[in-house]
């Protein structure tokens, strides 16, 4: 009996070994035909890339159009800047910069993003508007770059910049942001400006280029003249019409024609000022300009307007600041008739000013 337990064990046994070979023979054969299977079916599902937000098609429309403006005082190399050429006829290419950027040279001149350096000539500037034109040989144009409208563009559209960030190392380099603002009024301390405000980035450098919306059209001029150093995420430029109404002028030689009134001010806080020139205000006098002095033969005399007169309105609108004084002026034309309101001796009165042409 125990014989006999013992040959059913052992053939029990043999038996169980055979079918775990044969399992695992069969398991090696046909699982990987049908792992194989499975993994195909995942590997070859294909996933689609689009480029639609790709904004290379219109930096293509304005990169070539855009050079390195560096100005030169003798032989020294003072600064550089952008610029981007916005006309061209049979003889000139015409580029446009900032002012602040060519204001000190002597000598300027261009490179173009093949690096070769080109002889510009300053054909006018405007310091108000920032706002200077360059002229260079027809012959060394690559690209006219194509104007837009900023007042189409509207707040979180897509814009960039090519500049010229640092000077020539970075030159060609682009940055991407929104429009975060439109209409933004900027007190530099000598005027002020209506700009449009972004999030691209920029740094020195970048001053004279372009404002590019996602057509490639440029609709506006950056300026870092009107950016604070300690603020970031923040660029101003300067709409593409106020900037192509400047160079009309200023590419003839003209000087940009803006109405005068003929008076030296100050602001109401400066007391040293003040009392340079022996002028005392009312203590009820909380805001405005106070006039200094008033050349004779100038609107400002023909008004009359006085030594110690403060202005607190021009046009309707409330003068807080010179800047803002200035800012309200060049919004009239030559020739033009404005109301002012003063307080003379702690009362208020309206005069009428006839404005002619800055001397």
């Amino acid at each position: 009996m125990e014989k006999k337990n013992i040959n059913l064990y052992i053939i029990t046994a043999i038996a169980c070994l055979f079918i775990g070979i044969s399992g695992t023979i069969a398991v090696y054969r046909y699982l990987p035909e049908i792992s194989n299977n499975t993994t195909t079916e995942k590997t070859n599902k294909t996933v689609s890339v689009t480029e639609e937000n790709s904004l290379k098609e219109a930096i293509d429309k304005v990169y070539n159009a855009v050079v390195l403006v560096q100005s030169y005082r003798g032989e020294t190399l003072v600064s550089t800047g952008t610029g981007f050429i916005y006309k061209k006829d049979n003889q000139s290419g015409y580029v446009m910069t900032n002012h602040h950027v060519i204001e000190s040279a002597t000598t300027v001149k261009v490179k173009d993003i093949n690096g070769n350096q080109i002889d510009a000539k300053v054909l006018g500037g405007d310091e108000y508007s920032d706002i200077a034109v360059l002229s260079i040989d027809a012959k060394a144009v690559l690209k006219v770059a194509e104007i837009g409208d900023s007042e189409a563009v509207e707040l979180g559209d897509t814009i960039f910049t090519v500049g010229s960030p640092l000077g020539e190392e970075y030159m060609g380099t682009v940055t991407k942001g929104i429009l975060s603002g439109k209409n933004r009024s900027v007190d530099t301390g000598d005027y002020v400006m209506d700009v449009l405000q972004t999030d691209a980035a920029m740094n020195p450098g970048n001053s004279g280029g372009p404002l590019v919306n996602i057509d490639g059209q440029v609709i506006g001029v950056n300026s870092l003249k009107l950016v604070e150093d300690e603020i970031e995420g923040m660029g101003f430029a300067i709409p593409i019409e106020v900037a192509m109404s400047a160079a009309e002028q200023l590419e003839k030689g003209e000087k940009i024609a803006r109405p005068m009134v003929g008076v030296q001010l100050s602001e109401l806080n400066n007391l040293y000022a003040l009392y340079r020139s022996g002028i005392q205000i009312d203590n009820s006098v909380k805001s405005g300009i106070v006039v200094v002095g008033v050349d004779s033969g100038t609107p400002a005399a023909d008004a009359g307007l006085q030594k110690g007169d403060v202005i607190v309105e021009f046009g309707g609108k409330e003068i807080t600041s010179i800047s803002t004084f200035r800012y309200q002026l060049y919004k009239y034309n030559v020739g033009d008739k404005a109301k002012l309101k003063i307080n003379r001796n702690g009362k208020e009165q309206e005069l009428e000013i006839y404005l002619n042409k800055e001397s």
